[in-house]
């Protein structure tokens, strides 16, 4: 049985697919912004993390017991996100809640889920 090559066996470049997609090509600058989202997305404590607060605004000790974690670990990994804007807070007396930062990560968040559990 011959193996399946995932390569083509000639080198053509189809010039005005090429020139279409390198209009619309994303800078180094966002290529970077983008990686480095990811690379966060990486760790399973930040993904559940994001994956709570996509469904509801929480407070820190929240976060601690869902993930049964301490709040200091929590602290340390909401810092991590929001300096990234994945997340964003707000003060409520003495509470400080969290929350997801914008759609945009609520739609990531729950893309990736369903994309998992199919």
């Amino acid at each position: 049985m011959a193996k399946e090559r995932d390569v083509c066996e000639v080198f053509y470049a189809d010039k005005e697919k090429v020139k279409k997609v390198k209009t619309r090509m994303i800078g180094d600058k966002t290529a970077a912004g983008l990686a480095e989202i990811f690379k966060v997305l990486g760790d399973p404590t930040r993904v559940k993390i994001l994956h709570v607060l996509s469904i509801e605004e929480l407070c820190v000790c929240d976060i601690s017991a869902i993930l049964e974690m301490t709040e200091s670990a929590i602290s340390h990994q909401l810092r991590l996100l929001r300096n990234l804007k994945l997340v964003k807070f707000r003060r409520e007396g003495r509470v400080v809640y969290y929350s997801l930062d914008d759609r945009h990560v609520t739609k990531l968040i729950k893309m990736g889920v369903e994309h998992e559990r199919e």
